[in-house]
């Protein structure tokens, strides 16, 4: 299954990452007073968040060829590169009317990144998907 999602790259997993986060970082510049109100915990929305998008960013560094190290430890480094987002994402907010940087929305995102990279990794080790 991650050869089909190697051979097509671009449109099932590039394409779709760069469209998320464009999606994320526009959310998160939204001021205060504009983001709709879902009546859900804004921990459960940082959580989902933060997990669609360490799903993405864990299948590219796994379908991805220029670093094998990245490759190879996919789950880590979608840990680290989505730890130093959400923390940026944090500080970020500071200057948007309305936000503020959070210690435990940081916390939150970074619950739904482990949730995703683990579970992918789990997913595909019991069920013999990364042939």
């Amino acid at each position: 299954m991650l050869n089909f999602f190697e051979k097509n790259k671009i449109s099932l997993v590039y394409l779709p990452l760069a469209l998320y986060w464009a999606v994320l970082i526009t959310l998160t510049s939204l001021p205060g007073r504009d983001l709709p109100n879902i009546k859900v915990s804004d921990k459960i929305e940082h959580i989902i968040a933060f997990c669609g998008l360490a799903i993405l960013l864990k299948m590219t560094l796994m379908v991805q060829n220029k670093f094998e190290n990245f490759k190879r430890n996919s789950s880590l480094f979608t840990l680290i590169i989505i730890g130093i987002y959400a923390g940026l994402d944090e500080l970020h907010q500071l200057f948007i009317p309305g936000r503020s940087c959070d210690i435990l929305d940081w916390l939150a995102d970074m619950t739904g990144a482990f949730i995703a990279a683990f579970l992918i990794g789990f997913i595909l080790k019991k069920f013999s998907l990364n042939s």
